[in-house]
């Protein structure tokens, strides 16, 4: 165990470490099987692909507070091999998943399950919510 001292107190290694989990972490760089696109790339496939779906995998929640226009609400808890399916016309109709921003996993969760159940057309947005709105994107509600 170490000890570090404080403004006058000395802290045991474990109480610090126990204060580590707060920390929120990062999404990963990429995800195998999917093209990772910035809000200008999601716009501009939305324009280039018309049967481009969108998939917001944050909670019911969230989305109904405001999404992208024209995204599904899909949590990620809820996405399987029959809501993807429902929503998805073929597997290889392109699709884009988002959630909250890079300390959100939820669309990498949805994300490489549809890679997994062979979808092939397959975008992660990575900044999600957090740079869509960050940048003044509209929103819907």
């Amino acid at each position: 165990m170490f000890f570090k001292k404080i403004g006058g107190f000395l802290l045991g290694g474990w109480l610090m470490a126990a204060a580590a989990p707060a920390l929120a972490e990062t999404t990963p760089e990429n995800i195998e099987g999917t093209t990772r696109i910035t809000a200008e790339e999601l716009i501009e496939l939305a324009s280039s692909k018309p049967d481009l779906v969108i998939i917001d995998a944050r909670k019911a929640s969230d989305h109904e507070k405001g999404h992208i226009e024209g995204s599904i609400g899909l949590p990620d808890t809820e996405t399987n091999e029959a809501s993807l399916a429902a929503h998805i016309p073929s597997k290889d109709t392109p699709v884009v998943f988002y959630c909250n921003g890079v300390k959100c996993g939820r669309s990498v969760k949805s994300a490489k399950m549809a890679v997994a159940l062979g979808y092939s057309d397959v975008y992660w947005f990575r900044g999600g919510w957090a740079e869509w709105t960050d940048k003044g994107y509209p929103v819907a509600k």
